[in-house]
């Protein structure tokens, strides 16, 4: 049964190999015109009414969630798992921890945009200000950006230096302790009472918001969409860069690359502080959509679930843990009706995914390489013993 598995992810590999080489090889006129009907595609999923395929909407099931917000959520945790995917694909760093940075941009908004916010309420006293004053929207965005970079390189500087397993519990009890924060500084984040009334570009969740409103979630897919396909972008320009290559040194030696003149713990910590800034972008987008956040929203499941969308999609490969992170977003949502058996479901996908497919679903090509390399030199070690 598991040569017959193998096997046929065998010929999936192939596939996907096939596909690849042929659309590197097509014009790039035929190239852009892909990737545009791609994009294009993305934004008309909201509206999607395709004859064969509305089975796939969400709320085609009884008790099924709203289709719309449920693509929002999927564009969170794609967001999500490309900064993730710095962090872990390209600087090879395990962190367990990710969900603190998550959290962080969404109190960001939450304190500095809410009316109802300790932080709100005392720059009016302080300042004589009006009770409807809050940080605009935009300076918020700006704001959980900046603070989450601010903090990845807070963690990053002292933690660094440590690798493997020992970062990882470091980044696993940075995550808790933001969490444990956000619920006992009740004079600062309202402890487990959260804050309510976030803004969204609009402002303050309200019946005359015409656009960002409450109810109709598709406005919040296509923004959020929008910065993923920025980010992926960005992302994609800086992992070609000189300081992508590093990343890549980093991860492969640490030893090695610092000989040849890498500076390792300087490369370390952009990808921590950059994969940071990303998770605070998301966290942000989630808190303003929600316009409520509280302490229970960000555990350490999530956190982990996070990391499980980047190894099942593929480390290191921006479309793998897109992939992996649609998947684990979306598949809860669609089988409902099997709700009490989705965490059992989850774990043996889990199991299969390791032994069957230990890179991903779609790895890096680099990584592939270096996984085959790294196998075919553990089969010839014997021989010349």
């Amino acid at each position: 049964m598991i040569d017959k598995i193998r096997s046929a992810d065998r010929r999936r590999v192939s596939m996907l190999t096939s596909v690849g080489d042929r659309f590197r090889a097509l014009p790039k006129w035929q190239q852009a015109a892909a990737i545009v009907a791609l994009v294009a595609f993305l934004y008309y999923l909201p509206l999607l009414g395709i004859p064969g395929l509305t089975w796939l909407r969400t709320d085609s099931i009884a008790g099924g969630n709203n289709w719309a917000g449920v693509l929002f959520v999927c564009a969170i945790y794609v967001l999500v798992a490309i900064g993730l995917n710095v962090v872990v694909g390209l600087a090879g760093l395990l962190d367990l921890g990710y969900i603190g940075f998550f959290a962080i941009g969404a109190y960001s908004v939450a304190l500095f945009g809410s009316v109802n916010s300790p932080v709100v309420k005392w720059i009016q006293q302080e300042f004589d200000l009006p009770p409807t004053w809050a940080v605009t929207w935009a300076v918020c965005l700006l704001l959980s950006i900046v603070l989450t970079l601010i903090s990845g390189v807070l963690l990053g500087w002292p933690t660094l230096r440590l690798r493997g397993d020992y970062l990882a519990i470091v980044t696993l009890g940075f995550g808790e302790i933001i969490r444990i924060v956000a619920r006992n500084a009740t004079g600062l984040t309202n402890g487990p009472q959260g804050i309510s009334a976030i803004p969204g570009p609009e402002g303050p969740p309200s019946g005359d918001n015409k656009v960002f409103g409450l109810i109709d979630a598709k406005p919040w897919y296509w923004l959020a969409i929008t910065m993923v396909l920025l980010m992926v972008f960005l992302v994609r320009r800086l992992e070609h860069s000189r300081v992508g290559r590093a990343w890549l040194a980093v991860r492969e030696d640490e030893d090695a690359a610092a000989v040849m003149g890498v500076y390792p713990f300087k490369a370390k910590l952009w990808a921590f502080a950059i994969g940071a800034a990303l998770g605070g972008l998301s966290g942000f987008l989630f808190g303003s959509r929600n316009a409520f956040i509280d302490p229970t929203q960000f555990n350490a499941n999530l956190s982990i679930l996070f990391v499980a969308m980047v190894v099942v999609g593929g480390s290191g490969n921006m479309i793998g843990v897109s992939l992996g992170a649609v998947l684990l977003a979306y598949l809860p949502e669609r089988f409902r009706e099997v709700a009490d058996y989705r965490w059992l479901a989850f774990g043996l996908a889990m199991v299969l995914v390791m032994i069957l497919r230990p890179q991903g679903l779609i790895p890096s090509r680099r990584r592939a390489r270096e996984l085959k390399d790294r196998a075919a030199a553990a089969e010839e070690a014997p021989a010349h013993v």
